[in-house]
């Protein structure tokens, strides 16, 4: 039986969505793993498996770039519309939030290899150790919720955003008291507060892309407003997790 016109039509619409999608899957297992990699070379202070962190990066350039000119180039020839255009930019908007997440854990490495010769107060590390648990469970829950497109799961991330927020704070109140304790504490502290910033930084990309779940799946924005306070939902995750 031959195929109509439109029908291979359809079929290499679908193709392009396929390979969208498993490029971006792909991309979601490389940030996963750079974030997972970072806070254990940070926790260790490992600068090895932090160097090896920041190598993985370009990959994760690269396949934004792919994903982007392949959805650009598709909705260019396919002119979509609802859903399918939504699809299609959902992909662009995730991929550039993954790339930056990248970015970010590059950064955290980058900050590793600087102090990995000076394991100066141990405890310092606990309470940001603890706040990247949360965000590596905010990333891993928004990418299964994109993959199921799992609306009621992504806006559970977005109502979360505020649990990372309140960490940071609570990191940086610690940093600044090991600090004044010992003046000798600023130069390795101050590393850690830009490691914090970075991890609250995933946090917001990792909602961003709760944002975009929401609208592919409703056609509809989340609020602007994104919620403050959380409750300790993912304290549990977090400790089931180690």
């Amino acid at each position: 039986m031959t195929m109509t016109t439109d029908q291979h039509t359809v079929k290499a619409y679908d193709e392009e969505l396929h390979f969208i999608g498993s490029r971006l899957a792909e991309m979601g297992g490389i940030a996963e793993k750079m974030l997972y990699d970072a806070i254990d070379a940070l926790s260790r202070l490992d600068a090895d498996l932090a160097r090896r962190t920041i190598e993985r990066d370009p990959k994760l350039d690269a396949l934004q770039r792919e994903i982007e000119e392949k959805a650009v180039l598709t909705i260019a020839r396919r002119q979509p519309m609802a859903v399918d255009l939504r699809e299609l930019v959902a992909a662009i908007h995730i991929a550039s939030d993954l790339e930056r997440v990248g970015d970010l854990c590059k950064n955290i490495a980058k900050r590793t290899t600087k102090i990995s010769g000076d394991m100066r107060v141990p405890r310092t590390l606990v309470g940001l150790k603890h706040m990247a648990d949360i965000a590596a469970i905010q990333l891993k829950n928004v990418l299964d919720a994109y993959a199921q497109k799992n609306v009621a799961a992504a806006d559970e991330v977005w109502r979360r955003d505020a649990d990372v927020d309140a960490l940071e704070d609570s990191v940086f109140r610690d940093l600044l008291t090991f600090m004044m304790e010992d003046p000798r504490n600023i130069s390795f502290c101050t590393h850690l507060l830009f490691c914090s910033k970075n991890i609250e930084r995933i946090g917001d990309h990792a909602t961003n892309i709760a944002e975009t779940v929401h609208y592919l799946v409703t056609g509809e924005p989340l609020p602007v407003e994104r919620p403050k306070g959380g409750s300790s939902g993912l304290e549990s995750q977090a400790a089931a997790a180690k």
